[in-house]
């Protein structure tokens, strides 16, 4: 008997790959190693607004680090590569209706308070969108409260803990320029980076400014005060109500009047893994779009008692973790002063450094930001 049967006749010659195959297999291998470095490492991002001016300008690219905090695995995994939510230039959704839990591979480091993180926007989460956690748009912003903490604003000032946070040195709010009654030179608007200029009367503009900008602007001799135009304590802006006034679906009976603006606001505290929360008229309205958009649960109120999966509840035990997020430009950011706490599953990665930065508006001579390029973030 032949005992050799199963081995390879190795005189027989090989079939040559067509041209066809032999791309066919370039581009499979490409699209899967450049998936899973995409998913697991590093992931290129770029500024699409100006809610992080200063430190980071529209037209900035990203690379986005996955190892830092954990690489989620995907949720919705079936859909086409390199697409977000819908397939590009047309309306058509780039995935399937499949979901797999959230999980994330451990990470280098927890969040810092300071850090730059880009993440799923939540209020995609909502009608009309109904979006799954990794199919919404990524927006960008910096940490100011963790897990536990305890977060206020005071006249456009951070606190956490009671502690006050450390303003960015080159993020931008908004102040009220007085002058002689001359106007301010355009060349001197672009220079100093004035955003959202505008002219209130002859003596009196409003722009955004980093505190190095205003140094200088102070120095022009028509320049009479530059004031930061700070929103009054306890004053409600009706028109751009903040949360949880913006998100005015979890009450039990009337909402209170908590009477936050953009610059004043809290206190909250920012919820962690298995902390319990009293569910009553003043904390049911700040948690209750967590409890029952992020994490999953069936919430309903009848008369003044909330009903979670069908059962009364007087607490709730979260179980995620929460952060709030702020632009640095503080005056022209939608961040968790709109739309409250980022939980955790809608985390994507630590912004590292800028390899390219492209102004739009420059001539194109002066296109690329050259500064700018290979710079670390922080």
């Amino acid at each position: 008997m032949n005992w050799k049967f199963w081995k390879k006749d190795k005189t027989t010659p090989k079939k040559k790959k067509g041209a066809v195959r032999e791309w066919a297999d370039a581009i499979l291998f490409a699209v899967i190693a450049a998936t899973l470095i995409r998913t697991l490492f590093i992931e290129a991002y770029v500024i699409p607004s100006g809610s992080m001016e200063g430190s980071l300008l529209v037209g900035d690219y990203l690379f986005v680090s996955k190892v830092n905090y954990g690489a989620r695995m995907p949720i919705t995994p079936l859909a086409v590569p390199f697409t977000a939510h819908t397939i590009p230039f047309t309306e058509t959704k780039s995935y399937l209706d499949v979901q797999l839990p959230y999980y994330r591979l451990p990470g280098l480091s927890d969040i810092k308070k300071g850090d730059i993180v880009v993440f799923n926007l939540p209020t995609e989460a909502d009608s009309p969108l109904y979006r799954p956690v990794d199919r919404r748009e990524n927006i960008i912003k910096r940490c100011q409260g963790t897990p536990g903490d305890t977060l206020s604003l005071v006249n456009a000032l951070v606190y956490v803990n009671s502690k006050p946070r450390p303003p960015v040195e080159a993020g931008k709010m908004a102040y009220v320029i007085k002058t002689d009654g001359s106007g301010i030179n355009p060349d001197v608007v672009n220079e100093l980076h004035l955003e959202s200029f505008g002219a209130v009367d002859n003596t009196t503009f409003t722009a955004n400014a980093t505190v190095e900008s205003v140094r200088q602007l102070k120095t022009y001799s028509n320049v009479k005060s530059v004031t930061p135009n700070i929103a009054i304590k306890g004053l409600v802006d009706d028109a751009n109500p903040v949360y949880p006034l913006s998100h005015p679906d979890y009450q039990l009976g009337a909402m209170p009047h908590y009477n936050w603006n953009v610059d004043n606001f809290g206190p909250v505290i920012i919820p962690k893994k298995g902390w319990t929360v009293k569910l009553d008229s003043l904390t049911f309205p700040i948690y209750g779009r967590a409890i029952a958009i992020y994490e999953h649960n069936t919430v309903k109120v009848v008369g003044r008692d909330v009903f979670i999966n069908g059962k009364k509840a007087d607490t709730y035990t979260f179980k995620m973790n929460y952060y709030w997020m702020m632009g640095d430009n503080r005056h022209n950011s939608t961040d968790s002063r709109y739309w409250g706490f980022l939980p955790e599953d809608h985390v994507v990665g630590k912004a590292l450094f800028t390899w390219m930065s492209v102004d739009s508006t420059a001539s194109f001579a002066n296109k690329i930001r050259w500064s700018r390029l290979f710079r670390g973030i922080k």
